[in-house]
């Protein structure tokens, strides 16, 4: 998944304040622990303390029991990645929007191939719609994939 290839870019600095090592990886269960936890953010500097409380606002917050290991912050970073590319930018753009909105980095080659990957899953959800008479389900999922690889 998408999720697994993201990395926070200041992630040395968060390791810091908390005091112990935590993996780079923005959705590995010790960072979204460590940064749901009693992390201060207000000992961070004003970009990467908006970018932490923007990850935290648009991936973390859920009513699951588990919650942040629950999987829904993983799911809402692949959504999000889908939503900026039908909304027109490529796979460099997702890349850059991610890292300027999040603090994460990620390779254009992981989004493009997570991309593709989502295209040939919404092409067997559309032909599996098909096959069982909804037709409603199967033009959104074609619609989606029209957007996707415009």
């Amino acid at each position: 998944m998408i999720a697994d290839r993201a990395r926070f870019r200041h992630a040395k600095k968060i390791e810091r304040l908390a005091g112990y090592r935590v993996p780079d990886l923005a959705f590995h269960p010790a960072m979204l622990e460590t940064i749901t936890s009693r992390f201060n953010f207000d000992m961070l500097d004003a970009a990467i303390r908006e970018q932490l409380l923007q990850f935290f606002d648009d991936f973390l917050r859920c009513k699951c029991k588990n919650s942040p290991l629950c999987g829904c912050p993983e799911k809402k970073f692949a959504k999000k990645v889908i939503e900026l590319r039908e909304n027109g930018l490529d796979h460099r753009q997702i890349a850059g929007a991610l890292s300027d909105e999040y603090g994460i980095e990620i390779f254009p080659a992981d989004v493009l191939s997570f991309l593709e990957e989502s295209v040939h899953v919404l092409e067997a959800i559309s032909d599996v719609a098909r096959l069982q008479g909804r037709t409603e389900l199967a033009k959104k999922t074609d619609e989606h994939i029209r957007l996707i690889e415009r």
